[in-house]
């Protein structure tokens, strides 16, 4: 089931996309289930999915983040090959982490915006993973019955920020500068994450192109990794981390520019797209 949060004539909803209609399920819902998030959590997505009607077109509402409201957005850094040269030993013994603010995040369709301050946005293809219900000290082995699905994640990276000095917030946090979406994919439409592979193009041309399965840490490693220093809720985003192939690494060095088109396309979850504007002082 792909599931999508929007805005329909000013209200917000959520719902199930069957092919171009959307069955709403912020209607049938109410006030039990007013958002996705709270949908995860009390666990009511397959009871909406039977009660609501596809009779709303996908045409008329616009994308908003498939989680709106996230209480954690925990990413990963150096979780597969960057020289490429098919390297299989870890860059890091441990996964390395970081956080980003839910607004320096837009939906699909939406402008990400090139700061003003900086000519060194970078794309960052990766797989998102939205948590599913409450856990700490989570099994890897019993990891993935804690996801509610997948979506597409654009970590990015104004990377002459990012490098200021060791500690790297901000540059993964200027407002709009990265992107997720278009949906959540649920786990019964992926039951194995590592099947999933990730193609970045930038103006229809390929920069990324990696299986999901080469990662360092695998999805269930990082979960059960993160859940020991921090609780997982549902609703919360792990962004697992980007292939080779990002801007700065490439020779001539490629980074983003006003005018450019960014595609995150991870089959077979759907692809992210998202058009570059400049930042309005």
């Amino acid at each position: 089931m792909k599931v999508i949060s929007f805005t329909h004539n000013g209200r917000a909803g959520y719902g199930a996309l069957i092919g171009d209609k959307i069955a709403d399920f912020s209607k049938v819902g109410g006030a039990d289930a007013p958002d996705l998030k709270t949908a995860i959590t009390k666990n009511l997505l397959a009871t909406l999915a039977k009660d609501a009607k596809p009779d709303l077109a996908l045409a008329d509402v616009t994308l908003d983040l498939p989680v709106t409201n996230p209480d954690k957005i925990i990413c990963v850094q150096l979780n597969y090959d960057m020289s490429g040269k098919g390297r299989t030993e870890k860059e890091s013994e441990y996964p390395v982490i970081f956080t980003r603010y839910t607004d320096s995040h837009v939906a699909h369709g939406a402008d990400i915006i090139k700061p003003a301050s900086s000519d060194f946005l970078d794309f960052e293809g990766e797989l998102a993973v939205i948590i599913g219900k409450t856990g700490r000290h989570i099994p890897k082995d019993k990891a993935l019955s804690y996801v509610a699905g997948y979506t597409c994640y654009n970590d990015g990276s104004v990377r002459d920020w990012q490098r200021h000095t060791h500690q790297f917030t901000p540059g993964k946090n200027f407002p709009k500068s990265g992107s997720y979406g278009p949906w959540m994919l649920t786990p019964d439409e992926l039951p194995d994450p590592r099947q999933c592979r990730i193609v970045t193009r930038v103006n229809d041309k390929e920069m990324q192109n990696d299986s999901v399965g080469n990662m360092y840490f695998p999805t269930e490693e990082l979960i059960a990794y993160i859940s020991t220093f921090t609780t997982l809720n549902p609703g919360d985003i792990i962004a697992t981390g980007t292939p080779g192939g990002v801007g700065f690494r490439r020779d001539p060095q490629v980074y983003l520019k006003v005018g450019d088109v960014l595609e995150i396309d991870i089959s077979p979850i759907g692809v992210l797209r998202n058009p570059i504007a400049a930042e309005k002082r």
